[in-house]
């Protein structure tokens, strides 16, 4: 009984975090069994994300910055986001802006969630720590999702220099912002919790405003409007 509480508290934030952003969609919800799937594949990219890690960790070692934001968070984040350009970025259901937030947070969850299941059942943790971890560092991956899509969904419906503008900072944005999250962990240990609360909320708060953003330019948007006049 306790195991499989300690599974559900492990598994039950991913997919609350990745139902929240999943309903933001407002004119046209993506097909669940590609999120799912793409839940899925963001997790099986754990064990090759471990394995590039250890081989630089080996070579680059553990300075706080280099592990920061090229071991940890750049391995991290670039698979993330090669998994979702190959699979995603031409597929037929990405039809609007708002997709790529969606799409790029069921990676960025499924990651996090088999992440925090091996957290739960290979290291001494509480409910309390668990808690922590669903504040923090899973909520924080939804976001890094966030910056992600959003960005992707910007180089998707751009033109010209502009596509491989949006496609670089959908990269570069995430990254800059766990690594960001990684390094405050690391450098002030004893007062992290003074830093990492009003960091969270200005993450928070620029990705809502992405979610809003994504949001007011679907093409759907007059569509629905239409749909509701004529009703």
């Amino acid at each position: 009984m306790l195991l499989f509480s300690m599974l559900a508290a492990a598994i039950a934030p991913g997919i609350a975090l990745l139902a929240y952003f999943y309903w933001k969609d407002r004119y046209d919800a993506e097909p669940l069994p590609i999120v799912i799937k793409l839940f899925l594949t963001g997790a099986l990219t754990v064990l090759p994300v471990m394995i590039v890690q250890r081989a630089l960790l080996l070579w680059l070692g553990e300075s706080p910055f280099a592990f920061s934001f090229i071991v940890s968070e750049g391995v991290e984040e670039f698979i993330k986001w090669f998994v979702l350009f190959h699979i995603i970025y031409n597929h037929t259901e990405f039809d609007e802006p708002y997709d790529g937030i969606v799409y790029a947070t069921a990676v960025s969850l499924g990651f996090a969630t088999l992440e925090n299941v091996l957290y739960a059942f290979t290291e001494p943790v509480t409910f309390g720590m668990l808690l922590v971890r669903a504040l923090l560092p899973v909520s924080g991956h939804a976001l890094f999702g966030v910056f992600m899509g959003y960005s992707m969904g910007r180089a998707k419906f751009s033109s010209g220099k502009q596509i491989k503008l949006h496609l670089v900072l959908s990269l570069l944005l995430p990254v800059a912002a766990h690594g960001l999250f990684d390094f405050i962990m690391k450098t002030v240990p004893s007062r992290w919790l003074w830093i990492m609360v009003p960091f969270m909320f200005i993450l928070w708060l620029r990705g809502i405003r992405s979610v809003n953003r994504a949001n007011s330019v679907s093409p759907f948007r007059l569509i629905k409007r239409e749909e509701e006049v004529k009703s």
